[in-house]
């Protein structure tokens, strides 16, 4: 709890704003721009493959995440055992663990990475900002966060490695 004190230290109408925006309505309340951004790419023949991977890393994380894990583990929200702390984003009455943000947000940066990897770097990088951001706003605890984010880049990793064993139906046989 320490250390998220330290970063509600660093709160102030600025960065507030930004995060706020980056981080709460642009990546959205179930991460989905990693929807949006699978959608697009499935609808560029080039990048089908990875739009695909995308959205099967999505749909896995989130089950995993939102639907099992979070409630068999049910560890309260830092929010909601330290009510005194302002929040700058709504309270959310789910549980904490896994940061399902994290999850679905190294599942999906991974999936580019594997298949791009310039794009990917800074998909990972956006992943890792993801994952701060619920610290700032208080809605979890680090562990939270890097056990969403390991989770996450599981369930990329092997999806990608299952591409590279997988037959496509598109792709021309030899």
């Amino acid at each position: 709890m320490a250390m998220l004190q330290v970063i509600q230290s660093w709160h102030n109408p600025v960065l507030d704003r930004i995060m706020v925006i980056v981080f709460n309505d642009f990546v959205g309340a179930k991460g989905e721009i990693w929807v949006i951004l699978g959608l697009i790419l499935f609808l560029i023949p080039k990048t089908l493959k990875c739009g695909i991977f995308i959205l099967v890393s999505y749909i896995l994380a989130y089950f995993i995440g939102d639907g099992v894990l979070m409630e068999l583990i049910g560890r309260i929200r830092p929010c909601n055992v330290d009510t005194s702390v302002p929040l700058i984003v709504k309270r959310s009455t789910s549980y904490s663990c896994p940061s399902v943000h994290s999850m679905l947000a190294f599942a999906s940066a991974v999936s580019v990475f594997m298949n791009y990897k310039r794009t990917g770097i800074f998909t990972l990088v956006f992943a890792g900002l993801i994952g701060f951001s619920r610290l700032y706003f208080f809605v979890h605890y680090p562990t939270d966060v890097i056990f969403g984010a390991v989770l996450g880049t599981i369930i990329g990793y092997k999806l990608a490695a299952a591409k590279a064993h997988a037959p496509w139906p598109w792709d021309e046989r030899r």
